[in-house]
């Protein structure tokens, strides 16, 4: 539909979401293609609506941000936000993605079960998954390529010639997606690369692999996320390694705490706000009963701070 009416995914959904926000010729051409497409009543997703919202783990500052971002897209229309936390634990998501059947629609953000067990739980729910891919269900993903590329890039003209991936939760699709991507660059460039094993995405989770950084003799680190890449400049200055004269360290996200630490830590922007506000005005478009086959794919772009820097020479 959104092709149809020459629009964007994002500015098609705000039709059905929030049709104020959009000029009265772009939301004519929208509801015009809706029409002939044979969407009934495509407005009707203005109804005040109850949207459970699913995250791993409500204490990440990522999903926090996203939270943030979805209750402020849904407050545009007055529509309530039911929080599902599923602390990383596979049977407590299992378990709120069934009492979420009960809500208008629902947003799966970084979702943990397998693909299939997903489309099983979510039935004949509106649904879109945030941060993950799944065949058959509308997805807003964040760009997991040009980023990690760049970041690989910049420490190869850094002078790298080793470069250590630290792991994020085991069954994490982002994970898989960025190592895979890291991978690919640092075999274009003939870097040789090593995979720490997978961690918690936490402070913790980065100190518990420090060890490992520093036994695999990697001269940089990137980390799954922010909080692993934190945990592990911790854990480094615990063997008496500092960031970036012995080890140039980079996450992913770009967190607040990222730019407020010393060094400043070097990372990938990832759209977590955007994601957010876009998983939104899908949903609501779903809920109105409009078919949402395509996958939308926000960008993401390198940060460069102090946290990294040329290695140190032999």
């Amino acid at each position: 539909m959104a092709k149809r009416a020459g629009v964007s995914i994002a500015t098609a959904s705000r039709a059905f979401g929030e049709p104020d926000r959009l000029a009265p010729s772009t939301l004519s051409r929208v509801l015009e293609a809706a029409t002939d497409m044979g969407y009934a009543n495509p407005q009707a997703g203005t109804a005040t609506r109850t949207i459970g919202v699913m995250v791993p783990d409500v204490a990440n500052p990522v999903y926090g941000m996203l939270l943030k971002a979805i209750q402020g897209q849904a407050w545009h229309g007055r529509h309530r936000i039911v929080l599902f936390d599923a602390d990383e634990d596979l049977r407590r998501e299992r378990e709120q993605i069934e009492q979420a059947r009960k809500l208008d629609g629902m947003l799966l953000c970084s979702p943990r079960l397998p693909d299939d067990e997903v489309i099983a739980l979510i039935g004949g729910t509106p649904a879109v998954v945030v941060n993950r891919q799944i065949d058959g269900v509308p997805c807003v993903l964040m760009d997991a390529e040009h980023g990690p590329s760049q970041a690989i890039e910049h420490l190869v003209a850094l002078g790298h010639q080793h470069i250590a991936y630290a792991s994020g939760p085991r069954g994490s699709w982002a994970d898989a997606r960025r190592f895979d991507t890291i991978a690919a660059a640092c075999e274009r460039h003939g870097i040789r690369l090593t995979r720490l094993s997978h961690h918690a995405a936490s402070i913790q989770g980065g100190r518990a692999a420090a060890a490992l950084a520093a036994a695999s003799g990697a001269t940089a680190v990137v980390a799954y996320n922010d909080l692993v890449a934190l945990g592990l400049e911790a854990g480094m200055l615990e063997l008496g390694r500092t960031c970036p004269d012995d080890i140039s360290l980079v996450g992913i996200d770009d967190i607040d705490l990222a730019g407020a630490v010393t060094p400043g830590l070097t990372t990938v922007q990832m759209p977590i706000e955007r994601s957010g506000a876009l998983g939104v005005d899908l949903l609501l478009q779903a809920i109105s009963g409009v078919v949402i086959g395509e996958v939308a794919t926000l960008g993401s772009q390198l940060i460069v701070r102090a946290s990294t820097a040329a290695p140190r020479a032999s």
